[in-house]
């Protein structure tokens, strides 16, 4: 569940959840109320990263990206972060804060969109099988 995530990558992950940002706590009002019954961990570490919200279950990444990320020493770290959460069979989402602040309903479909996506479908025919069985 967290790759070898070394004592500093938890401290760091720690740290990150005591002082959240401004965007990362809205995102973090929504999911916490565990939509579509899908828990998330904010600032969960992995490896050498910590990941600002995990869903296990679904294995998604949703990042909440300051104005650094636009650095590109930084954009080559996410790259590399991207390509090694793809090649752990996980799937992640990024926004920026601007995103978050200035179009948050939208953001929030995008997730639900995600989350339904990773939901389940129960055909009605398998529900009445069952009843009859």
């Amino acid at each position: 569940m967290h790759d070898g995530a070394t004592p500093s990558v938890f401290e760091n992950a720690q740290k990150l959840r005591d002082h959240m940002t401004e965007t990362e706590q809205k995102i973090w009002e929504f999911l916490k109320m565990k939509p579509m019954g899908y828990k998330f961990r904010r600032q969960h570490p992995l490896a050498g990263y910590v990941l600002d919200f995990y869903c296990h279950r679904l294995r998604l990444s949703l990042e909440i990206d300051g104005g650094y990320h636009i650095q590109k020493e930084q954009k080559e770290k996410d790259v590399e972060r991207t390509i090694y959460l793809e090649n752990m069979g996980i799937s992640e989402i990024r926004f920026t804060n601007e995103q978050v602040l200035n179009d948050y309903e939208t953001i929030i479909e995008i997730i639900n969109s995600k989350l339904f996506a990773g939901t389940p479908f129960l055909h009605p025919t398998r529900l009445f099988a069952k009843r009859n069985a």
